[in-house]
């Protein structure tokens, strides 16, 4: 459409033809669907760390690898509740007409989960990475681990969003 900006979220109303409540219920719908896609691994991940000081090995594991372990079961724990949250604020608010509240939430619960989980699992290859090869390999595929994400997690979708705001600014021809 002419001269409609498909950035803002009155020019993807008009765009979709939708009215604020149904823009707000799809975010809400989409946003429950990208929870559930990550909900599930991040529980695996953090009920696998939680079983990891009752194996027989942990009680040889140096200091610093009890801290990182500690550090990536924090982050686990903290990537748990948070993309668990928008679940708990849904209830509390349920019918009180608070959908631009609870979808503004839970985006920064997602967001702030993303960058728990991420921790966490780079945490977690230093740690089996450490335990398997040592302290230099580890410290090798943690940082390698940082990389990746913040390559595919950061970098990546900032980068396009950047190009689509670019892409809508200019002048069609």
């Amino acid at each position: 459409m002419a001269g409609v900006d498909p950035t803002t979220s009155a020019g993807w109303r008009d765009e979709r033809g939708e009215t604020t409540l149904a823009q707000l219920d799809r975010h809400w719908a989409e946003l429950l669907q990208e929870l559930r896609v990550v909900q599930t691994g991040v529980q695996v991940l953090t009920g696998f760390l939680l079983t990891l000081p009752f194996q027989p090995r942990f009680e040889q594991a140096p200091t610093w690898q009890v801290v990182v372990y500690l550090v990536g079961v924090g982050l686990a724990v903290l990537a748990t509740a948070l993309f668990a949250a928008p679940v708990s604020v849904h209830r509390a608010v349920f019918r009180r007409r608070a959908r631009a509240e609870l979808v503004l939430v839970g985006h920064r619960c997602a967001v702030a989960g993303l960058a728990c989980l991420a921790g966490a699992l780079v945490a977690v290859v230093l740690l089996v990475v450490s335990v398997l090869l040592g302290g230099g390999p580890g410290l090798v595929a943690g940082g390698v681990a940082v990389v990746v994400f913040t390559g595919l997690w950061g970098v990546l979708p900032l980068t396009l969003r950047r190009r689509a705001l670019r892409a809508t600014r200019q002048p069609s021809a």
